[in-house]
């Protein structure tokens, strides 16, 4: 092959699911230009079908959201943690840092700035019980605020992305909301039925990240006014919308690694640089003391605040706080969902449900503790009334007018504006990449310009709604779609736990042989296997003279008592397997796989440099290659370079009694 041929192979092409993708746009600008059309009559019936919903279905809502924590909190703590979103001998492609940066990122980037102040302020000044502006009050506050931002939320994205990642990295499924409903609906969403439900995951995913973007524009106009007098109008901020989304366009033309996960990083550290100057300039001591205490409290409570629907103590803000938020979040999962699931290949379930909701609850709990704290701290003791007021008038300033009260009012309110363009950014980037990848059947990689076409989508819709006054309306519209699917969800449940149920008794029927031992006074020659660090062509001469021989018989065994096999040597992969068909039934597949392992101790690399004439590139680190099992469910992590074929035939014999044993497990 020459290295054009290979380049071309490598090079991406333009992969386009003609079925989702026409006629989710088809049906997404329509809705926007029929809200455009007759705004205000467009915006009644949304919010009378959210006026019916929160009245006839918030104890669905509840449910759903409480089924998801029961979820998320019994597969941590099972036997079932242990099984990885991907082969087993998956590892993760990202660091822990560059891996919580970006949930931030695309999770609750700009929510996280407008509403750190805006919330806590407004539950302390009306509560959703008792009076306002009292010390009762303030507390409430700062849990509400955990409550709505804290692991519920985080539960309910994670829930979603565990089972993409679970069918797409597991069962080589496309990465796309279709794929969650394999275990229901099988191989028909290949068809019309999956199409229609990528259909809905990109109208959601766009309609949410548009209404998003078209409030964050707000917080950052507000913010050029507040520091440059740059005037508020609408015309500003669509002008925002597309100089920032120029910015997206560049991250999304380079890509996860070089862009979004950068800028996730960079954000991420000026996070927590604006939290420890707001920690250190306020009342450190109370500060932290309030946040401690409440988010004791909220932990504490977390049970009986999930349930509490406020059903002898009816009020309005219910449905207008916490429901509309189960609704945002629900909403919210086809994208966050698709994209957690994209970066978090390699992860074991327990370290997935961890990371995507201990980690981010426990971050969230201190930014709002500080932040909002510090807020009702001005407000409560100082007498501050007027950062109040101008939170109730306009949340999109409450940051802003909160930052005058403390020292280097200027810088301060620059890292902030900074952080809300790349919450912005980042949030637009990973929308594109979400919405390229519903559309193309789950493939990423694909051409910049293909890429750069949904943050223009992005762009005209957000733009379009906010000329035309359509924000609320579709943001309504948007929260009031979660209701079937949270319906919908209900199903994927129940596939996913079926799903689980059978890679859990198939690893239970796997179990430890010992190969027939060489004969004592080999011990030399085992001991000379044990020290050998071989290269690749070693290992696939050893493949090509001991295993595909040992296949081989094993399968003219198998075919002489009517059993179809085959085996096949894959020289991309460098290696052979064993395939077993076994009809309507999971087949069987033993596979040995050359791959590379870096030496243990530099040591020994010296000692073969020595004892086989080789030199050691010094740009690199020293490796040798290892003869690895492989079944269908992935590596498992033991060796077989060096054994004779009737060692590995037994092994495969073993291999195989543990699949039919997993078999009449399941049936």
């Amino acid at each position: 092959m020459t290295d054009d041929s290979a380049a071309d192979q490598t090079r991406p092409r333009f992969t386009i699911d003609a079925a989702v993708c026409f006629p989710a746009l088809i049906l997404l600008f329509g809705a926007i230009l029929l809200v455009l059309a007759v705004p205000e009559e467009g915006s009644n019936p949304f919010a009378g079908v959210q006026a019916v919903i929160v009245d006839t279905a918030s104890w669905f809502y509840v449910l759903i959201v409480t089924l998801i924590a029961v979820i998320v909190v019994f597969l941590a703590v099972s036997r079932y943690g242990d099984i990885k979103l991907g082969p087993d001998h998956a590892e993760p492609d990202y660091s822990y840092a560059s891996w919580f940066a970006m949930l931030f990122s695309a999770g609750i980037g700009i929510g996280m700035m407008f509403y750190g102040i805006a919330e806590p302020v407004m539950h302390y000044l009306s509560p959703p019980t008792g009076p306002g502006g009292t010390p009762e009050a303030a507390t409430e506050a700062i849990q509400i605020s955990y409550f709505h931002w804290g692991f519920n939320a985080w539960a309910t994205y994670a829930v979603v992305a565990m089972i993409l990642a679970y069918f797409a990295y597991r069962h080589d499924l496309p990465l796309t909301l279709r794929s969650a409903f394999y275990p229901l609906i099988g191989e028909r969403i290949h068809g019309p039925a999956g199409a229609a439900v990528d259909v809905f995951a990109v109208i959601c995913t766009t309609c949410g990240i548009s209404v998003s973007l078209g409030l964050g524009v707000l917080q950052i106009n507000t913010g050029f006014n507040y520091l440059f007098e740059l005037p508020i109008d609408v015309w500003v901020q669509v002008g925002l919308i597309f100089a920032t989304m120029a910015l997206a366009t560049v991250s999304v033309v380079l890509g996860l690694d070089t862009g979004i996960k950068r800028l996730s990083e960079i954000n991420i550290i000026l996070a927590v640089l604006l939290l420890l100057l707001i920690l250190l300039t306020g009342p450190t001591a109370l500060l932290l003391s309030g946040t401690l205490q409440n988010f004791g409290a909220y932990v504490a409570g977390l049970v009986p605040r999930t349930l509490d629907m406020y059903v002898y103590d009816q009020t309005d803000w219910f449905g207008g706080w916490t429901i509309f938020y189960w609704g945002w979040w629900i909403s919210w999962t086809p994208f966050v969902g698709v994209f957690v699931a994209r970066i978090s290949r390699g992860r074991t379930i327990r370290e997935f449900l961890v990371g995507v909701t201990i980690v981010p609850t426990l971050f969230i709990c201190l930014w709002m503790g500080v932040l909002g704290g510090s807020a009702l701290e001005l407000i409560g003791n100082q007498g501050v009334s007027e950062l109040g007021t101008a939170v109730q008038e306009n949340p999109a300033v409450g940051l802003f007018r909160f930052m005058e009260f403390l020292p280097a009012t200027k810088a301060l309110s620059v890292i902030s504006l900074l952080m809300i363009v790349i919450f912005f950014v980042t949030s637009a980037d990973s929308g594109a990449m979400v919405l390229n990848m519903l559309s193309a059947k789950g493939v990423d990689n694909t051409p910049a310009l293909q890429r750069t076409l949904w943050t223009l989508v992005i762009a005209l819709a957000a733009s379009l709604l906010l000329l035309g006054g359509g924000l609320q309306a579709l943001q309504t519209a948007t929260i009031a779609s979660a209701l079937p699917f949270a319906i919908a969800l209900l199903g994927a449940f129940w596939g996913f736990g079926r799903a689980l149920l059978a890679d859990g008794a198939k690893r239970q029927s796997h179990s430890t042989h010992v190969p027939p031992a060489t004969a004592a006074e080999g011990w030399r020659d085992r001991l000379g296997v044990l020290l050998e660090y071989p290269d690749d062509q070693t290992v696939l001469r050893f493949q090509r003279d001991t295993v595909e021989p040992a296949m081989q018989a094993f399968a003219a065994e198998l075919a002489a008592r009517g059993v179809v096999a085959q085996v096949v040597a894959d020289e991309a992969a460098l290696s052979v397997r064993l395939e077993v068909a076994h009809g309507g039934e999971d087949d069987f597949c033993y596979e040995v796989r050359a791959r590379n392992h870096p030496l243990p101790d530099a040591s020994i690399a010296a000692a073969i440099d020595k004892t086989t004439d080789k030199t050691t590139d010094k740009g690199s680190a020293p490796e040798f290659f290892r003869a690895e099992v492989h079944l269908t469910e992935g590596g498992q992590d033991y060796d077989v370079m060096g054994w004779s074929e009737e060692q590995v035939i037994v092994d495969i014999l073993n291999q195989y009694e543990d699949h039919l044993h997993f078999l009449h497990t399941v049936r």
